[in-house]
């Protein structure tokens, strides 16, 4: 028996939803939808050969429907989770679930109440670059890693509601909760100290670059890099420990895994280099025969459509869940730490 499911907001990320759901989720069907704006319905039910709700109230009393995902602006995810939970519905939420911390403990709490299922569309916990980090980090293909960059560049700036503050609009909001909660997922043990520097174009209301520092309880610390107005990009990953470094390039998985040949090797040459900026010994590049080189590792075909199968398997109790309300807590809390750090310009002392 498949899982009726309705879409609330029915823009641009809806229809991702909905074409892969279609072609590769047999045991869900999406029979309904509902949106503010009329015109949207009106093309969705036509593309879609779906269902519109005249009112959120159709939905909630509809007792065929379920699961419910919900694809609305930031600012009214909360209500629709918590009313829609309250009506018998298991729930989906994009991301970010909520607009700050309070909110997602509502939440959490009408989840408990009702027993509900409830997740958040934290679909790049399956992006192939990810999952290569995860795996260096699982095989402890570098040992005891002190930093891990992640960065994201690109030169487009924010557009649509994104831009606007009340919506819940910003790049924290919108790439910043995909990759701190990557990086939260990668690394379990407390976030405890946080710093972030959020930047601004002129003349806008919301952040559209920003950095973030995380020092973890471990002594690894987390730098995590973005901007939609950067024309010259970074690697997508650098991870560097005292044995080696790996670079993951691109979304591509194009890089590499350099490590010392010889990890009790010292002192290997005497050599004095000289530069544009001086003599140095220090930074002199090392001699081949001094490093190995190693591809990434495989990971095998993932795609963010495994999420949906999580969420299949435990609705039919066969599985854990993956993407958890709590996780997301933790990522919530983080987010506004890096907010109160930007504000007042400090590093902000934390248990995460």
């Amino acid at each position: 028996m498949s899982i009726k499911m309705a879409i609330i907001g029915m823009g641009g990320m809806s229809g991702w939803h909905f074409e892969n759901i279609r072609e590769n989720i047999k045991d869900i069907e999406i029979v309904a939808g509902y949106d503010i704006d009329k015109n949207t319905c009106a093309r969705r039910a036509k593309e879609w050969g779906i269902k519109i709700y005249q009112t959120p109230d159709e939905l909630y009393a509809d007792k065929e429907i379920s699961l419910v995902l919900i694809a609305t602006p930031n600012d009214v995810h909360k209500d629709y989770s918590i009313k829609c939970m309250e009506a018998g519905k298991n729930v989906v939420c994009e991301k970010p679930v909520t607009m700050n911390v309070a909110e997602l403990e509502e939440v959490i709490a009408v989840r408990n109440k009702t027993g509900k299922f409830f997740s958040i569309h934290q679909n790049r916990r399956w992006d192939p670059d990810y999952l290569t980090v995860k795996k260096i980090f699982e095989d402890k293909m570098l040992r005891a890693p002190y930093t891990i960059k992640s960065s994201v560049h690109g030169s487009h700036g924010l557009y649509g509601w994104r831009a606007f503050k009340p919506n819940g609009g910003g790049l924290l909001l919108d790439w910043g909760v995909h990759l701190l909660d990557q990086m939260l997922d990668l690394m379990p043990d407390a976030v405890v100290s946080t710093y972030g520097h959020l930047h601004s174009k002129p003349n806008s209301e919301v952040d559209d670059a920003f950095t973030i520092m995380l020092r973890f309880e471990s002594g690894c610390t987390a730098v995590v890099d973005i901007s939609t107005t950067s024309y010259v990009v970074e690697p997508r990953w650098r991870i560097s420990s005292h044995e080696g470094t790996a670079i993951v390039e691109t979304w591509e998985m194009h890089g590499k895994i350099v490590k010392q040949a010889d990890p009790d090797e010292i002192d290997w040459t005497e050599t004095v280099i000289y530069t544009a900026a001086g003599p140095t010994r220090t930074m002199l590049p090392r001699p081949k025969d001094t490093v190995t080189e190693e591809a990434l590792p495989k990971v095998g075909e993932r795609n963010w459509i495994d999420y949906y199968k999580n969420v299949v398997d435990v609705l039919n109790g066969k599985a854990k869940q993956i993407v958890t309300a709590e996780q997301g807590l933790r990522v919530m809390k983080v987010i506004e730490a890096v907010f109160e750090s930007s504000k007042t310009g400090i590093a902000v002392t934390t248990k995460i």
